[in-house]
């Protein structure tokens, strides 16, 4: 079983070969959905000049090479093909796709395997809604790769070393190890931060302890690794809480820090400098990757050692690149970051090329995050201006959630949990149905709504299925059909789930999760058209038709719990 557009593609290339030769055949046939029929293909528009031809010959040509096809092809205008499948077509394969454990969904050949640097807040400080949408697309991205057969190794790239934690290191031994867990369990980073700081920049003494401290972290001291570890368990106790909340799949066997390349960074800039990738400029050990100028028009340097012999991000990510290519054997490595560091990325994968580290075989991409914006247009921020801290927004969601579920007749219980569920799944879904590089408004009010393209609408829409088959006393399981299509939303549903398995595929391709979104919620609209007007349950109805449209909503069923799970937006079974 295949996608339509696909099986159409294939179709026309091979009718273009049979037509105009086999030089023809990889012409793209630029099929796309029509208001005048299914789809319709262009490609005799483009072909026309090389082969010197009119295109409606061109069409023409082909439509009599495609007779034999299941449906009607008709050339249209200048040379537009209009091609319309055939009903029993639609229905023959969605009849299959139900019966495929994966509905549709291949695998890839050969596997590869991918590694996804995401989420990667800041141990100094409290997560923040900075952190979310890296979290939110990286995950989602994870759970596609997987799903379609790839192994996936998640890198949480926590920001866990540094000169910062020294003068944290001095504040947890000055209120004592009980009070700073408890501070940062409760996930107060900020506050913690602030007031080590604060003393910091006030307290001579404090500062010369918190300068000594840094040395001694660096060196290896035990004592002082220790005072470390015992900061950064409860750090990452608190982190995943939050991981928790939001449901995303990160644990701490994906934690790799910079902690983690502290030990390589020496080895990185001796072997940088040895292979003469990197000089020495102004005190400073630079890479200055080709293409790379500043606004006076002089080579941009990559900072991989700085004069005072420190390290910094330049040098972590060297590091970590070569590390990622060597040791964990990556064919694609993805970093799910911020868009203002498109930059650096691009240097860094530059550099690493040009150190011989990131061959040809290996994909780097820098999968850029756009800002989150308030209602104002201006980045989420508090009324005191402050970054929101992420726990109090997820509870918020919650919170609002349950004010849309209120009239609902649940216990307790089951009211908490799909409240929680709503409330994750809007926040989610609202960032993945946005392009990841592009800003976006964060807007409680929108996300939360039932209808339009929210989690809520499309929860719901999979939760109405379920009570459809509660109803009527039947396991999803148990209806297999066989699907037969004689009213036009029957069979433009069908039509319509045939395309999941390209779209989960085309969602790794171009790590672009909003696809996916964009098809659910065709899906959910396809199926709200389709409950209007096409009862299931009623009386009247014969068995027939009954269990040709319980078969439907099983396999919508199927493509929308499967597909807002490779979201991650969780699906509750009421509503």
């Amino acid at each position: 079983m295949t996608d339509p557009q696909m099986v159409l593609t294939d179709r026309v290339q091979q009718a273009l070969a049979a037509a105009f030769g086999a030089e023809h055949a990889d012409a793209d046939p630029l099929i796309r959905p029509s208001q005048f029929a299914d789809f319709q293909a262009n490609v005799a528009m483009s072909l026309a000049k090389r082969l010197r031809r009119s295109p409606r010959e061109v069409a023409e040509a082909l439509a009599a090479e495609l007779a034999d096809f299941p449906g009607t092809v008709e050339v249209s205008g200048p040379g537009f093909l209009n091609i319309t499948l055939d009903d029993t077509w639609i229905a023959g394969e969605a009849g299959r796709m139900l019966e495929d454990a994966r509905l549709g969904v291949g695998t890839v050949t050969p596997a590869q395997t991918v590694v996804i640097d995401y989420s990667a807040p800041n141990a100094a400080k409290e997560m923040h809604v900075g952190h979310l949408r890296t979290t939110i697309v990286g995950d989602s991205l994870a759970r596609v790769h997987e799903h379609l057969g790839n192994t996936v190794i998640r890198q949480n790239h926590l920001g866990d070393w540094g000169t910062p934690f020294g003068m944290l290191i001095e504040h947890l031994l000055d209120i004592g190890e009980p009070a700073a867990v408890a501070q940062l369990e409760a996930g107060m980073g900020t506050e913690y931060y602030q007031a080590a700081r604060q003393k910091f920049d006030g307290d001579e003494a404090f500062k010369t302890r918190s300068r000594a401290r840094v040395t001694t972290l660096q060196s290896g001291d035990p004592e002082t690794l220790r005072l470390w570890h015992v900061f950064m368990d409860a750090t990452v106790r608190y982190f995943n809480k939050i991981y928790g909340m939001l449901g995303v799949t990160l644990t701490d066997a994906d934690i790799a820090g910079e902690s983690m390349y502290n030990p390589m960074l020496q080895k990185t800039c001796d072997d940088l400098e040895a292979a003469g990738v990197a000089v020495l400029s102004e005190g400073a050990l630079c890479v200055f990757p080709p293409g790379f100028t500043g606004s006076d028009d002089k080579p941009l340097p990559l900072i991989v050692r700085k004069s005072d012999g420190g390290y910094g991000y330049a040098s972590t990510d060297m590091a970590a690149i070569r590390y990622r290519v060597h040791d964990l054997k990556a064919d694609r490595i993805l970093y799910v970051v911020g868009a203002d560091q498109a930059l650096h990325f691009r240097m860094v994968f530059a550099a690493a090329r040009q150190a011989g580290w990131l061959p040809d075989t290996v994909s780097a991409e820098h999968v850029q995050i756009g800002m989150m914006l308030g209602k104002d247009g201006r980045r989420f921020k508090t009324r005191s201006g402050e970054s929101v801290k992420l726990a109090d927004l997820l509870q918020e969601a919650v919170d609002r959630a349950s004010v849309v579920i209120a009239d609902r007749d649940y216990d307790e219980e089951t009211r908490a949990e799909i409240a929680h569920a709503v409330g994750m799944g809007a926040v989610k879904y609202a960032d993945l149905s946005i392009s990841h590089d592009s800003e976006y408004v964060f807007d409680f009010d929108r996300m939360l709504g039932l209808t339009g393209n929210t989690a809520p609408y499309l929860q719901y829409a999979q939760a109405r299925i379920r009570s459809i088959f509660r109803r009527g006393g039947v396991d999803p399981a148990d209806a297999t059909g066989p699907i037969v299509l004689g009213h036009p939303a029957e069979r433009a549903l069908a039509l319509q789930l045939l395309g999941f398995g390209a779209v989960v595929e085309k969602v790794a391709e171009t790590t672009e999760p909003h696809r996916l979104c964009a098809f659910i919620y065709a899906t959910a609209t396809a199926f709200t058209t389709f409950f209007e007007e096409c009862p299931v349950l009623k009386e009247g109805v014969d068995a027939d038709t009954r269990a040709s449209r319980l078969a439907l909503c099983a396999l919508t069923l199927g493509v929308l719990e499967t597909g807002l799970g490779l979201l991650g937006v969780p699906v509750p079974e009421r509503m």
